[in-house]
């Protein structure tokens, strides 16, 4: 979790010599539209307060050195040396992020950097996606690059399917270099264009239930979940040769074409196709004030990514179960690649601190875990920090 910020920079003057620039990369939510991103489907992501925190400043020379402040681990290097992924897990994301600006052209020289983070790991707000984006900013203003937001998202994804190994949708990045205050982000991923929607809960609020329990995407079945979508794809195509992806894809189109694919592709075709389906309502139903219709699709999408795309576990299902038999709760889900973090629910103000204690208790009686609670805002995306935290300090 992140330190002292104040106190990190006073670090960095002292070991470098030099006043840093500050970069804030937000986390993200997503309200809806899960696993739907790398099927060039839609997403209603927001950027939120928890974020990364990103030191960096030139080096005067060739050398790089990064140091994780929270884990108390540093790694250097040459700014010229060969780049592979390396055994330590968080310098992957540095390292892809300028093996992409280097294919990209950009010149760059040596840095010194620090960072510290207060997005929880794990717990599916995307605290890898902040430092991608993060970082791509910090040598953007660095090196007065001027990179578009979109650019630095779509390195900060190239940087993860490269040398964090997880085949990643465009959804994380851009939340993150997107964001804007007190809004949400409708984004159609194949084109990358989006819509802000002001983010008016009305008499409810957005809380997270951290299952505590951990999980890494690239170990995981996140990838075979992308390779079965993409079978069913193909499978699709032999009847609609049209479809380019499950995004232009109708539940008849697939029921056509189920002869053609596994019965465990298509249940996770079904599933892709009718969360696009769900995303578009929701933003209808946010636009009408009608926060729990929001709600009911947060729980349907639950039940798909439980039963249908099988990415949830015994611990999400508790959360979700617990705090959906509380009065004022509207719906709620299992949020991020799966297997473990949060779950996002929508919970009516005056209730959120009996919901709250209520889920707390019952979820250490069944798994014997104590659950972590997060009431996040709706944030700006990365940017510069330097000028906030002086007045901050």
């Amino acid at each position: 979790m992140g330190r002292d910020r104040e106190g990190i920079r006073n670090h960095f003057i002292q070991d470098f010599g030099s006043e840093p620039m500050i970069i804030k990369a937000p986390g993200r939510i997503n309200i809806i539209g899960e696993h739907t991103d790398y099927n060039e489907g839609y997403v209603l992501p927001a950027a939120i307060d928890l974020a990364a925190y990103i030191y960096i400043q030139k080096s005067g020379s060739a050398e790089v050195k990064l140091i994780s402040v929270d884990l108390d681990d540093t790694y250097s290097f040459q700014i010229n040396d060969i780049l592979k992924p390396v055994s330590q897990g968080w310098v992957n994301y540095f390292l892809g992020v300028i093996d992409q600006f280097r294919l990209k052209g950009y010149q760059l020289e040596g840095f010194n950097l620090m960072f510290t983070s207060d997005i929880p790991i794990g717990s599916g707000l995307s605290s890898s996606a902040a430092l991608e984006c993060g970082f791509g900013k910090a040598l953007s203003e660095l090196f007065a690059l001027n990179i578009k937001p979109e650019i630095l998202a779509r390195i900060g994804q190239m940087a993860e399917h490269e040398f964090a190994g997880v085949k990643c949708g465009i959804m994380d990045q851009i939340a993150s270099c997107l964001g804007r205050e007190g809004h949400v982000i409708q984004l159609d991923c194949r084109d990358l264009s989006y819509a802000y929607y002001p983010a008016d809960f009305q008499d409810y609020e957005l809380v997270l239930f951290d299952s505590c329990v951990k999980h890494n995407l690239a170990d995981s079945q996140y990838n075979l979940r992308r390779m079965q979508c993409e079978e069913g794809v193909t499978a699709i195509q032999s009847v609609k040769p049209t479809v380019k992806s499950l995004r232009d894809a109708s539940m008849s189109d697939l029921e056509a074409a189920k002869n053609e694919m596994s019965e465990l592709a298509f249940r996770r075709c079904k599933y892709v196709i009718e969360e696009n389906a769900r995303v578009q309502v929701a933003c209808e139903a946010i636009e009408q004030g009608n926060i729990e219709k929001v709600g009911e699709l947060m729980s349907e999408t639950h039940s798909g990514l439980r039963d249908e795309y099988e990415v949830s576990c015994i611990e999400l299902d508790t959360l979700v179960d617990i705090a959906s038999s509380c009065d004022g709760h509207a719906g709620g889900r299992m949020m991020g690649g799966g297997f473990g973090g949060c779950t996002i629910n929508l919970v009516k103000k005056e209730r959120i601190g009996m919901v709250t204690d209520y889920v707390i208790e019952e979820y250490k009686k069944v798994t014997g875990i104590d659950a972590k609670v997060y009431q996040v805002a709706i944030s700006d995306g990365v940017g510069v920090y330097e000028e906030k935290i002086r007045n901050e300090f």
